[in-house]
């Protein structure tokens, strides 16, 4: 019921320089080591270090489990762009799996993350950004068990339906009381079908940024 991805449709729209074909797709079976070498919008550069370009989707924590398998030293995520991701719940696998592997992440110059692109960022052990860079966050929209259609902001804080996202975000090493001001700070900030650009003052407030 929960997820973030309805708006990722929605942000193409506003996007004119996302003309590339970014894809989700299974990876190779080959292991040879090779560089460059795509694992889905995964693509390692060198022995340390990959870029990530599109949407997280349902094959994101499989392609990235493979990408690990054969490439164990990797400790470098340097991302271009991430409208969202389609699937929340491997989105938040996917961002333990980096955390847990100790790796950094990186927006690169002139870079964009919006929606789930946000959290998995979070998962960086150390996060940096370079210059003229995006943020974007929103509320979760979707159907209840009954169909019915709802947002975070039904909800009040506190309930279950905000657990997963504020659980998340204590995993990769945020306090009780970062993390839930940084949830709700999220779903306030614009509806499921807009969009917040962050600010500096507020990429520092909600610690967005670790060296």
């Amino acid at each position: 019921m929960k997820n973030r991805f309805l708006f990722s449709t929605l942000l193409v729209l506003f996007i004119t320089v996302f003309t590339a074909c970014k894809n989700d797709d299974d990876s190779t079976n080959s292991t040879t080591k090779t560089y460059p070498k795509t694992f889905g919008i995964f693509t390692v550069v060198d022995a340390n270090t990959i870029t990530m370009d599109g949407e997280i989707g349902h094959n994101s924590k499989k392609n990235f489990d493979k990408l690990i398998a054969e490439y164990s030293e990797i400790n470098q995520i340097n991302i271009v762009e991430i409208l969202g991701s389609n699937n929340d719940e491997v989105n938040l696998q996917l961002s333990k799996t980096v955390y847990q592997n100790n790796i950094n992440t990186h927006l690169n110059d002139n870079g964009l993350i919006a929606s789930g692109g946000v959290d998995f960022f979070l998962s960086g052990h150390k996060r940096t950004k370079g210059t003229n860079t995006k943020i974007g966050v929103h509320s979760w929209g979707g159907e209840d068990d009954n169909g019915n259609e709802v947002t975070a902001t039904d909800f009040p804080e506190g309930h279950e339906y905000h657990l997963p996202y504020i659980e998340y975000y204590k995993s990769v090493g945020f306090s009780q009381e970062e993390a839930e001001a940084f949830y709700y700070f999220t779903i306030n900030a614009a509806s499921f079908d807009s969009i917040h650009w962050m600010t500096d003052a507020e990429i520092e407030q909600y610690k967005l940024l670790k060296e």
